[in-house]
């Protein structure tokens, strides 16, 4: 069967191995085969987002969750990051979250956190998935007697709105602040807008009525275009978008202008030191982020640390260097402070929290670094073998880095959920950069499309 596992859980085309509803509840049944203890009654929380496919999922991981006698807390659409709190605030074994994030509709993804929201280590993903593709789980059901039970918890999204207000500082409001919030037809459609609303802000909604196969299409942080055309048009303040499973935030200042991940990463970074309060000065980054805010965090005296990429990376040097702060420029971003995860709506909490203290627009807080000439193209590709056994890929990457010098950089990787590489070149000019990218692309394209 092949792996299960990537860069963030399972994840591939619904109804096509992988992510067949078969392997959903083998996977239910492995997660509560590796979390159970004697004695104990399981719990599990699954969510979702608003994909066609995820009912189908739902009933496929809940019913081998139960085959294995735990018991199942069904909370319906809410963000990844709403399930990750809710796991730890209802005092759940695990929590399931059934999502492919940013991909297009038809793509769909398994995503497990275990105790007190953290996502499950390596070791026990490899568990789950050894026993999934073992065979064994038939002979390890418990008996009817045993069998667990599943209910729905209605109160889900308002315990995770209060979790949410309570990172934004008491002293400070958001009426008067005019907002388009772009939800991507994906599981911030009720929770952003709501939320916003409560903390008296005018909210101009976008991309709120999903139908199971609107999610991600044309919207959200992956396309924010349409948002920064809608900023300008209501003459708003800031524009917000999430991506479908709402742990990415990109913004869009009062001019249009797109603020990517790394400079809001920046912003929030600069306020918390101004008030004492990024421990051991450090910001924790992967190697997509641009050249122009390791420049920036040095300029501050700040400290940026560079992961691989994938939020789960980040957060493991977070623990293990003690930092509050980390994220990527796609807008996964974590405040260690509030969440063990990244949480598009919580970040942008942080951000609005800034322009309050401060009194400045956000194009104003996002001049804080220049971003340096970045280009990244999407090869699709049939296969993943290793790019340094291609003698012609490292051929002409090795042109690209010797032509840039240290005047930019190059980076070549595999997507770890889709069937993608990616090419990103940074240099000193927009013509030079993308020149570089697409030489490389092409040869890519021709050798593994």
């Amino acid at each position: 069967m092949g792996k299960l596992f990537g860069t963030d859980g399972v994840r591939g085309k619904a109804n096509i191995h992988p992510m067949t509803a078969e392997t959903a509840m083998k996977i239910g049944q492995a997660v509560a085969h590796i979390l159970k203890k004697d004695g104990h009654r399981l719990r599990v929380v699954i969510g979702k987002d608003t994909r066609l496919s995820c009912y189908m999922f739902e009933s496929a991981l809940a019913s081998g969750l139960m085959s294995m006698g735990a018991d199942v807390v069904l909370v319906g659409p809410l963000p990844t990051p709403g399930i990750a709190f809710i796991t730890s605030n209802m005092d759940a074994d695990a929590g399931i979250v059934i999502s492919a994030s940013h991909n297009p509709y038809e793509d769909n993804g398994i995503k497990i956190f275990g105790p007190g929201g953290f996502k499950l280590s390596d070791e026990q993903e490899r568990e789950v998935e050894r026993l999934v593709l073992s065979g064994e789980l038939s002979a390890l059901t418990v008996d009817s007697r045993h069998i667990g039970r599943a209910a729905r918890e209605d109160d889900a999204l308002g315990r995770y709105i209060v979790f949410l207000r309570h990172t934004f500082p008491r002293d400070l409001s958001l009426e008067g602040l005019k907002m388009v919030v772009d939800c991507a037809n994906g599981a911030t459609y009720k929770i952003a807008p709501l939320l916003f609303r409560e903390m008296r802000a005018e909210v101009v909604p976008l991309h709120i009525y999903p139908n199971g196969t609107n999610i991600n299409r044309d919207s959200g942080a992956v396309c924010p275009d349409g948002l920064s055309a809608a900023v300008k048009e209501h003459d708003a303040h800031i524009g917000l978008a999430f991506d479908g499973d709402g742990d990415r935030l990109i913004a869009v200042d009062e001019k249009g202008g797109i603020v990517s991940g790394d400079k809001i990463l920046a912003v929030c970074a600069k306020n918390l030191k101004d008030e004492g309060g990024l421990v051991n000065d450090l910001v924790v980054h992967t190697v997509m982020s641009n050249l122009g805010l390791n420049l920036a965090l040095k300029e501050m005296g700040i400290k940026g640390i560079a992961t691989k990429v994938g939020d789960r990376n980040v957060l493991e040097e977070m623990v293990r260097r003690q930092a509050v702060i980390g994220g990527e420029d796609s807008g996964h971003l974590i405040f260690m402070e509030h969440h063990t995860t990244g949480d598009g709506i919580l970040s942008a909490l942080q951000l609005l929290a800034v322009m309050r203290k401060t009194g400045k627009p956000l194009s104003e807080l996002s001049r804080i670094f220049t971003t340096l000439p970045q280009v990244v193209i999407n090869v699709d590709v049939k296969t993943k073998p290793g790019l340094k056994t291609i003698p012609e890929i490292q051929e002409v990457i090795s042109s690209a880095e010797k032509d840039l010098g240290e005047k930019g950089r190059v980076l070549v990787r595999y997507s770890g959920t889709q069937a993608l590489c990616r090419v990103m070149v940074e240099g000193p000019t927009d013509d030079v950069t993308r020149r570089h990218a697409e030489r490389i692309a092409t040869v890519i394209a021709r050798k593994l499309a």
